[in-house]
């Protein structure tokens, strides 16, 4: 009799102490089929040989892998994919920080106008690149006709052609669309910035740019760190606005990763190979992220 009773103690103390971790597990159980599972079997896909015309299921070795290496379409992708983060998300950034600064103060209808610039952010990337495409648009863009307007002559800008011209269309389209992403966060970083150490430096006589360094930044700096990491993410896998505006073009002069990924996935059909992109790119962020994290200090 007792032994039954020590028995049903510890299976109901059992169950008391693992009850919450049986109500997470199916949740746990699903997001790891959908996450792992792809991951597992895409690796294994980089180890084999599937193209448009051949199916071959043994195992390739690092076939795919050193390929990688010798691709230089695959490097001047990455490259195009870093030059364009490293410029659009400074700007971002600076654009952000001087629009939270100036809606800051109480302003006849802010609200307003603070919807108003948060409307690009709603649009889908894919939609906007079509609309600065037809903005852009050498005919008929209403840019196109403002700088021949101001310039007293006709003044013909392929903006999606000219090498000169494609890399400026690309970054005005995606500051345009994602810099209000970057004020709406440092509106609120700003206005949680003790307002008392701001009247003491003022008091003590401290200029904007002492106030900027010593107080301001500071005090959104974590902020600035997490907008900085999500959208540099977004940034280094940008595909819709591209295609939209250019496909790549001119040549592959603007392909980005993501761009001659799809390319040589679903146009090409080279499918292991296509894996063994995925886990080189996948291993490049996972490294990024790991150093911005230490550095952020959310991770020891």
């Amino acid at each position: 009799m007792s032994t039954h009773h020590s028995l049903s103690d510890r299976l109901s103390l059992f169950s008391d102490r693992h009850f919450k971790y049986l109500l997470v597990a199916p949740a746990i159980f699903i997001l790891l089929l959908i996450g792992v599972f792809p991951l597992i079997y895409s690796l294994i896909v980089s180890f084999q040989n599937f193209t448009m015309s051949d199916t071959d299921s043994s195992f390739q070795g690092l076939l795919h892998y050193r390929a990688l290496f010798k691709d230089e379409r695959l490097w001047w992708a990455l490259a195009h994919t870093a030059l364009i983060t490293s410029i659009a998300l400074p700007l971002e950034l600076v654009f952000g920080y001087l629009l939270a600064q100036l809606f800051l103060e109480k302003m006849p209808g802010r609200q307003f106008f603070v919807a108003l610039l948060v409307l690009p952010t709603v649009l889908s990337p894919i939609v906007a690149g079509a609309t600065w495409r037809l903005m852009f648009d050498v005919r008929f863009g209403p840019i196109g006709q403002i700088v021949s307007f101001i310039a007293g002559q006709p003044v013909s800008l392929l903006w999606t052609v000219n090498p000169n011209l494609v890399y400026p269309a690309i970054i005005i389209c995606e500051v345009w669309q994602w810099t209000p992403f970057m004020f709406l966060l440092l509106l609120a970083a700003l206005s949680n910035v003790d307002p008392s150490q701001l009247e003491a430096a003022e008091i003590d006589g401290a200029g904007y740019w002492r106030v900027l360094r010593q107080i301001i930044i500071p005090a959104i700096k974590p902020v600035i760190a997490i907008a900085l990491l999500i959208r540099g993410l977004d940034l280094f896998r940008i595909f819709d606005i591209i295609w939209a505006l250019t496909q790549g073009g001119p040549g592959s002069m603007t392909e980005t990763i993501s761009l001659y990924t799809y390319v040589i996935g679903f146009v090409q059909f080279e499918t292991s190979y296509t894996a063994a992109v995925a886990f080189l790119v996948i291993a490049i962020l996972t490294v990024i992220v790991t150093w911005v994290l230490r550095r952020m200090e959310l991770v020891k």
